[in-house]
C-alpha cells in the first residue's frame, strides 16, 4: 500500500502547487477510531468527506482505502527540499476499519523514523514495549488484513517525502514498516518495505 500513500503526497502536493492546499485536518488521538469496531461512516462523519479513495488488496483480502491530506509550499518541512505534507489514512475490510497511518513531512509532526535501526529487531524476541522504545512512539496501528495473522494490533510507522516540481520532475520516496506479535507480545512479523529515491 505504500504506492497509496505516495499518490495521496502527491494529490497534496499538487493542491499546495495549485494554491489550495487540501484541507488541514487535526490529527485525532489514537483513542478516536476502534480497529475492529470503528465503521467507515462513522469515520467520515468525524473526519468529513476524503480527498481520496481507492482499493488495494493486502493478504489476500480487498482493502478500502481514504485519505485526507494536506500540503503547504510555504511550510517548514522535516528536511530540506521537501515540501511539506501530511496525510491520514485508513483502511477498511468490509466496511471495518481494520488500519490506520498518519505520514507527516512537516518539521512539527514529522513520521521520519530510523529505518537502519530495523535489524535490531527479532522475530520471537523483540517485545511490543521493545520496538516502541527503539523506533518510538508508532504513527500507525493495524490488525488482519492489513497485516499477517497476528494476536491485537500490530503497530506501524511511514514517511513520505516529495521534492522537485512540474519543471524539474517530481522526486518521491516512501517506507514503511509494519510490525506483528504473537500471543506474548513478541515480534512475529516486520513487513518493510521503501520505495523511490530521496
Amino acid at each position: 500500500m505504500n504506492a497509496v500513500l505516495t499518490k495521496y503526497f502527491l494529490i497534496a502536493l499538487f493542491f499546495a502547487l495549485a494554491g489550495c492546499a487540501g484541507k488541514e485536518f487535526v490529527r485525532p488521538s489514537s483513542e478516536t477510531f476502534q480497529l475492529g469496531q470503528t465503521t467507515y461512516s462513522q469515520v467520515v462523519q468525524q473526519m468529513g468527506q476524503p480527498q481520496r479513495t481507492g482499493v488495494v488488496e493486502k493478504n489476500g483480502k480487498e482493502i478500502q482505502t481514504i485519505g485526507f491530506v494536506y500540503a503547504s509550499v510555504g511550510g517548514e518541512p522535516s528536511e530540506p527540499g521537501v515540501t511539506p505534507a501530511r496525510v491520514q489514512a485508513y483502511f477498511f475490510h468490509e466496511n471495518i476499519l481494520v488500519g490506520q497511518e498518519f505520514i507527516s513531512s512537516f518539521k512539527s509532526d514529522s513520521s521520519n523514523f530510523d529505518d537502519t535501526k530495523i535489524s535490531v529487531i527479532k522475530k520471537g524476541v523483540t517485545t511490543r514495549s521493545e520496538v516502541i522504545n527503539i523506533l518510538g512512539q508508532p504513527t500507525a496501528t493495524y490488525i488482519e488484513p492489513v497485516i499477517k495473522e497476528s494476536h491485537g494490533e500490530g503497530v506501524g510507522y511511514a514517511y513520505t517525502t516529495v521534492r522537485g516540481g512540474p519543471f524539474t520532475g517530481f522526486k518521491t520516496f516512501t517506507k514503511i514498516l509494519r510490525v506483528s506479535f504473537d500471543e506474548n507480545s513478541n515480534v512475529s512479523d516486520i513487513d518493510f518495505m521503501s520505495s523511490g529515491t530521496k
